[in-house]
Order: C-alpha cells, then structure tokens, then sequence
C-alpha cells in the first residue's frame, strides 16, 4: 500500500474513532508492522505541523488520537457547550498536581499536604474526568486512591506521566509517595529563609562620613 494511502486510512480511522486508538490496532486495520504505522504516523504529525493545520495527532500512553490544536481552543469554546471546559480552580489545580506526582494516593494524605478539606475538590476532578478511583489502599478502613487518566494527559498534552517536570528530591516512602514531613519541613525552611531580614542599607549621610575620615587618615 502507497504511504499516502496508508496516512489516509490512519487519518479516517482516528478521526472516526473520537478517542485514542491503539497501534496494534491500526497494525490490524491496516496490515502493516508496528514500526511502518509509527513512521506514517510521525511523518502526519509533521506535516500537520509544516502545513499549520488546525488538527494534531498526539500520543497518549502508546495510543494515538486525532484532536485541534491548544492554540484554537479559544475559539472553539464560543462555537460548542462552554460546561465541557473544565473550569480549574487554584484548589483543584493544587490536588490535581499532588495527585499527578503521587499515583495511588488517598484522600486524606492530599487533605495532609494541603491542609485543607478537598472533598469538594476532589469530587470536581471526577466528574470532569481527570482523575480516577485507583483501587483501595493497604491501610485501616482500606481507603480509595486516587490517580490521574487519559483525560489529564490529553488536556496537558502529555504522552505520559514521566513528561511532568521534575520536582525537588524528597525522601519517598515504600510506596513511592512523597514523605509529608519533609515536604512540610521543606517549606518551612523555604518560609525561614524568605523571612530574614535583609541588612539595612548604608545611609546616604554616613557613607560620607566614612569618607571624610578615610580622607582624613
């Protein structure tokens, strides 16, 4: 089968689909190997990019999936149902990030690094999609934990949790999570060190004084 062809069917399917579609699967519809449908696939992105289309193909946890660019979104809102834009708050971006960072986490160690009540807030991330129940933690009254989705990936623009920038180095516990006491001692260190005072500057009056004598001597 001739590439552009080949780009042709990949480009109906995708659009078809409305969701990210597996390699394995456009192998199967297509007949081809994993390693011709990734190259046909990186040569669309590139020209999706070159040719400043309003559609993208971006990777989504070795999945693809055809959607607009970021950059249109603004323009896209007016025209469709403006409830299906997630309006973040401070709060929910806040959980949103500790969640991100540490997969299988519970409700009340996200209540721990905030210091506040996130009920509500987690209740937003659900239905807006972005996070999940990840199964019951091996803790007293086995409580829900709580990790990020495909959703959260393709509203960042991310291929997979390992592309979120890199946070300071904490100490982690045996399950990977971030040790609150030091994340908290952290920034009450940060604070104590924003909070001393700087030295007061040299009146204008004394350096001249200073000079005077300098001169003198």
């Amino acid at each position: 089968m001739e590439n552009k062809k080949a780009k042709s069917i990949i480009e109906s399917i995708l659009f078809s689909a409305g969701r990210d579609v597996k390699v394995n699967e456009l192998m199967s519809a297509l007949e081809m190997s994993s390693e011709e449908i990734i190259g046909l696939v990186d040569s669309m992105k590139l020209e999706y990019e070159k040719e400043e289309r309003g559609i993208q193909i971006i990777n989504v946890e070795g999945s693809y999936q055809l959607c607009t660019k970021k950059e249109n979104y603004e323009y896209l809102y007016p025209i469709f149902d403006k409830r299906n834009k997630p309006n973040l708050s401070q709060a929910a971006m806040e959980t949103l990030a500790i969640i991100a960072y540490n997969p299988r986490i519970t409700r009340a160690e996200i209540e721990s690094i905030r210091g506040v009540n996130s009920d509500g807030t987690i209740y937003k991330l659900l239905d807006y999609e972005l996070i999940e129940d990840a199964g019951k933690a091996d803790a007293p009254g086995k409580p829900t934990t709580y990790r990020t989705t495909k959703e959260f990936l393709r509203m960042f623009g991310l291929e997979s949790l390992e592309d979120l920038p890199e946070l300071p180095k904490y100490k982690l516990d045996e399950n990977q999570q971030i040790v609150i006491d030091d994340l908290m001692d952290a920034n009450n260190n940060q604070e104590i060190i924003e909070n001393k005072e700087a030295p007061m500057p040299e009146r204008e009056d004394e350096v001249n004084t200073n000079k005077i004598v300098e001169s003198e001597q």
